[in-house]
């Protein structure tokens, strides 16, 4: 058994993934195995992983049967992951030498922690400029906190982000959400976090490519997953013993992110076709309805512009109106 499994979902990444290759291929803790996963590139992405899985016997590749999305193809390299442990490293980003060494040393010293978060730094490619994430408070100096801590922490505006180590056990009890191709694997974080006995963190660095081309930041009709996949979230925690006071923020939360993608609507109407125009007010009434009043705080129920109606039509002129008389930056 290997000490790390590391799940590389890779699509159409053929210049990035040598980066991403070399960083773990170089990794102190030797122990390690690497699947990656091509999700039916159109590039030489699929000939890449193969030529470097034939130089390195760590390296597994495996590929999807049609273009799935990030969590369909971890799920996929998790049915063949051997190891004690395992995270996942998006084919743009990188890891320091250091990165797994660190995490698993916290895991040897701690038999109680389940989850080893990484030190976050975003390196901005059009500018060649590196930005710590940070983290909370409550883990630095060695600290631990329990799953419900990491939770909330990581539910209030990702104060905790995403990026850590966890046992495959853990990983696989839970695996990637894929309800929606986009967005619900995050879910799979916040679940990861709540079960968690212990959570701590460490110095290894997870590199985060942001450009101006990835796909969290240009606008696409992708882009409207968010409010599916938090219901999708609202639907698995109703099964988990969550304080009242969470919830609350949770649905505030999720209102927020609502009212976020209808002014995404709005403002890129245009550049949607009749078909999607169609099907996205199908999806906005739908989730519409999920909502109840009684469950919002007092600010989201009457404040101009966020004030919940059941009626898509009056909330529509109400979006509108908010957005003439207050528009986006």
């Amino acid at each position: 058994m290997n000490t790390v499994a590391i799940l590389v979902a890779a699509y159409n990444a053929a210049a990035t993934l040598p980066r991403c290759l070399d960083s773990l291929c170089s990794q102190t803790l030797h122990d390690i195995q690497i699947i990656c996963i091509d999700d039916c590139s159109t590039d030489s992405t699929y000939s890449l992983l193969c030529q470097r899985a034939s130089a390195d016997p760590r390296i597994t590749v495996l590929q999807t049967d049609v273009n799935s999305g990030h969590a369909v193809a971890r799920n996929l390299g998790l049915r063949v992951a051997d190891a004690e442990f395992a995270c996942m490293l998006d084919a743009d980003d990188w890891m320091s030498a250091d990165c797994l060494e660190k995490a698993v040393s916290v895991f040897r010293a701690h038999k109680e922690t389940d989850t080893v978060v990484l030190r976050l730094i975003k390196y901005y490619e059009d500018e060649q400029r590196e930005e710590d994430y940070g983290l909370p408070a409550e883990l630095l100096d060695g600290a631990a906190i329990d799953g419900m801590k990491a939770f909330r922490l990581c539910m209030d505006a990702w104060h905790l982000h995403g990026l850590y180590v966890t046992r495959l056990e853990l990983l696989r009890r839970i695996p990637y959400d894929a309800t929606t191709r986009l967005y619900s694997d995050d879910n799979t974080t916040r679940l990861h976090y709540l079960h968690s006995r212990e959570v701590r963190a460490c110095d290894g660095i997870y590199y985060y490519s942001r450009h101006p081309e990835a796909a969290t930041i240009l606008f696409h009709y992708g882009r409207f997953d968010f409010m599916e996949a938090l219901f999708t979230l609202k639907v698995a925690l109703r099964k988990e013993h969550i304080p009242a006071d969470v919830m609350s923020a949770f649905e505030g939360e999720r209102w927020y992110n609502y009212l976020a993608c209808y002014r995404l609507y709005l403002t890129h109407k245009t550049e949607l076709t009749a078909g999607q125009q169609s099907e996205l007010k199908e999806r906005f009434s739908t989730m519409l309805h999920t909502f109840r009043p009684s469950a919002l705080k007092r600010r989201y129920r009457w404040k101009p512009g966020y004030w919940l109606t059941l009626s898509l039509p009056l909330f529509d002129m109400q979006q509108r109106a908010y957005l003439l008389f207050r528009p986006q930056r």
